[in-house]
């Protein structure tokens, strides 16, 4: 199966160090990024107690045919994932003759180290900590279905729907098969923690977004109307995009740029199956864009979103061999880099509000950055205060940090995420004042509608069922 074999390369040549996770998955041809994603992840997490198992059982002696990386991949579904997918191939009978000794040494193995679960045989610093109790965030795809349409999908699966969350007990409490709709986010759904649902049609066919809470954040915060003209100033892998495409509802335009050509391929495929028909996507560096352009002469809102250290990603220990802590040297220079994106962004004439967010802990890439762009523009913008009850706020580095938003698995049972919302003091000339006044942070503000654009997908709209068996139909 294609799975098994890009699995195994991708594995073998993290191992070398020739890239990482991510950077592999992506420039592999694989089309479902996310499921090799995980795979490799989960059987680089395990891959200590693997090798023990396949040496004890004496795989590789027995089939001298079979390569380690492979042989990994193969004995990480076998025992300790879901089982072979779509059959296993021609891998599964071959597995299929050394079952019984590859769980008698996993069992051996256990005794050994007087443990019970499997995850208690990692080393203590691959074993999940906190990030292991995030709850499965799931956004529906309001482009094409809607939360009730999508509980009501579940239900008649079995799932058990108990309700609005009122607290983060109530999100800590999930077990089994129940699951509950968020209480800040009214298109997000919460299911227990290690809930998979890459196979699950709905996922499949566009109308659910596997997505961390805190990732919705630079989204929902900046919040623009439908016929807005918007930039992803840094858009791959494209989530936060389709986010921003579902607040548009699809009515008006988003400027999506990217330098990596993979990770754009990847977007674009994303951004097709969950029918986002409003966006043009740019291979090209944000810092090279002219804001002078009359392209983006409209452009109102922007969502800067660069790469960073990726301290608060809870796999980026496997994304980036060697990563942990970043040195001082590279968070210097990761934060040149968000410093002269978050001066460019500021720069677009007509621009009221600018939401900027990393997945990073470090003061150096969030509260100095915004910091160093208010004192770049005095009395132009302001820290705009926002979700007075979030319960993480930014590190108290300068006045008026706290309206900075930070996340935590430890405090908010999220990934670790920082997100500040800028918006302009002073209306700029260039656009008329009715047309720059800048909305409410809600979800319900919407000015009057404007002519839409031409669209170069113009969907009918059919009942949900129906929407995901033509989809999956071959």
């Amino acid at each position: 199966m294609a799975l098994y074999a890009t699995a195994a390369s991708v594995l073998a040549n993290v191992e070398s160090r020739r890239g990482s996770i991510k950077g592999l998955v992506y420039a592999s041809s694989f089309q479902n990024v996310k499921q090799l994603y995980a795979l490799v992840c989960e059987t680089q997490r395990y891959s200590a107690v693997l090798d023990a198992v396949i040496a004890s059982a004496g795989l590789l002696r027995a089939e001298k045919k079979l390569r380690p990386h492979l042989a990994k991949v193969l004995v990480y579904e076998l025992l300790l994932g879901r089982g072979f997918r779509g059959g296993g191939g021609r891998w599964k009978p071959l597995l299929d003759r050394h079952q019984a000794r590859l769980k008698a040494e996993l069992a051996r193995l256990k005794v050994q180290r007087r443990v019970s679960r499997n995850e208690d045989l990692l080393q203590v610093g691959s074993r999940p900590g906190a990030a292991s109790q995030v709850p499965r965030f799931v956004r529906v795809n309001t482009l094409k279905t809607s939360s009730d349409d999508a509980i009501d999908y579940f239900k008649r699966q079995g799932f058990s729907y108990q309700g609005r969350a009122s607290s983060l007990e109530d999100l800590r409490a999930l077990k089994g098969k129940c699951f509950l709709l968020d209480p800040l986010l009214p298109e997000l759904l919460v299911f227990p923690a290690q809930t998979d649902l890459h196979d699950h049609p709905l996922y499949q066919a566009g109308h659910l977004i596997l997505q961390d809470k805190a990732s919705c954040l630079p989204a929902m915060l900046l919040a623009p109307p439908p016929g807005s003209h918007v930039i992803d100033a840094c858009a791959a892998p494209g989530n936060k995009t389709s986010h921003l495409a579902a607040f548009l509802k699809n009515q008006g335009r988003i400027f999506a740029f990217d330098l990596d050509a993979g990770r754009l391929a990847s977007m674009a495929t994303l951004l097709a199956r969950a029918g986002v028909s409003c966006c043009e996507l740019a291979q090209e560096d944000f810092l090279a864009v002219s804001p002078s352009d009359q392209r983006y002469r409209q452009v109102q809102y922007i969502l800067l979103d660069p790469s960073c250290s990726g301290s608060g990603m809870p796999t980026r220990q496997l994304e980036e061999p060697g990563a942990g802590t970043p040195s001082k040297a590279r968070l210097q220079a990761l934060a040149g880099f968000q410093q002269r994106a978050l001066r460019h962004a500021l720069t677009f004439p007509s621009l009221q509000r600018l939401v900027y967010s990393t997945c990073s802990l470090c003061q150096e890439e969030n509260e100095d950055v915004v910091q160093d762009a208010l004192q770049q523009n005095p009395g132009t913008f302001r820290l705009a205060p926002v979700l007075p009850s979030w319960p993480h706020r930014g590190l108290s580095s300068f006045p008026g940090a706290e309206h900075c938003l930070r996340a935590s698995p430890e405090t908010t049972l999220t990934g670790g995420f920082f997100v500040a919302v800028l918006e302009r003091v002073e209306v700029p000339s260039s656009v008329p004042q009715g047309e720059a006044s800048a909305p409410e942070l809600t979800l319900s503000a919407a000015p009057r509608k404007k002519r839409r654009p031409r669209r170069t997908v113009a969907p009918r709209t059919l009942p949900l069922t129906e929407q995901v068996l033509l989809f999956l139909l071959p």
